[in-house]
């Protein structure tokens, strides 16, 4: 289980394609204190660390991941918003964020405002309905409180804390982004019968 709060900014080190891919990240972690298995999400998918040394870990992603998210999009040097998961008694600062992305959704539009970043995306039709105004969505990883809805497109803002110390800040007109909606209207979607996907 993750927040959101993004407490990393790593970088794609290396790629090996295969059935599926290994992907290695520069990290500022103390990998030292990374146990094999553990849980990061990378970009707002959960992985799993299968080899690490000091500045880096590496994550295997199977073809399934590849298909429904954007990590078959980066290459070497790509920006990655790393998170460890929680442990009980840390703060929730974002709000709960599984790791588990549910679509992608694409960057329509960016304006200024002010001294933050207005994002304007569409979302996949499937998942639009699940994304409310005031209510939270994951965008690679990082927590969002969502600005208005109009149809399958929503807007949020990004403050300067995080243009600064997310790949948030460096998206381009187009960009894909993985996009995790709330949990809450995941299971009031499998309690109805509703599921997003």
């Amino acid at each position: 289980m993750f927040t959101g709060i993004v407490t990393d900014l790593g970088k794609v080190r290396s790629i090996e394609r295969g059935k599926g891919a290994r992907f290695a990240f520069e990290t500022r972690y103390d990998t030292g204190a990374i146990v094999l298995g553990a849980s990061i999400a990378c970009g707002g998918a959960c992985l799993s660390v299968v080899a690490k040394g000091p500045g880096w870990f590496a994550a295997d992603v199977s073809d399934e991941t590849l298909g429904c998210t954007t990590l078959g999009d980066w290459v070497v040097g790509s920006p990655v918003n790393l998170e460890r998961p929680l442990k009980l008694g840390d703060e929730l600062g974002g709000h709960m964020v599984s790791g588990h992305v549910d679509g992608v959704a694409r960057l329509i539009a960016q304006r200024p405002e002010g001294e933050s970043l207005r994002l304007s995306l569409e979302a996949p039709a499937v998942l639009a309905r699940f994304i409310a105004p005031k209510g939270s969505v994951a965008l690679d990883g990082v927590s969002l409180t969502v600005n208005e809805v109009e149809g399958a497109r929503f807007g949020v803002n990004l403050i300067p804390i995080t243009l600064r110390e997310t790949s948030l800040g460096r998206l381009a007109a187009g960009q894909r982004l993985n996009l995790e909606i709330d949990l809450v209207a995941r299971y009031l979607a499998r309690l109805t019968g509703k599921d997003p996907a």
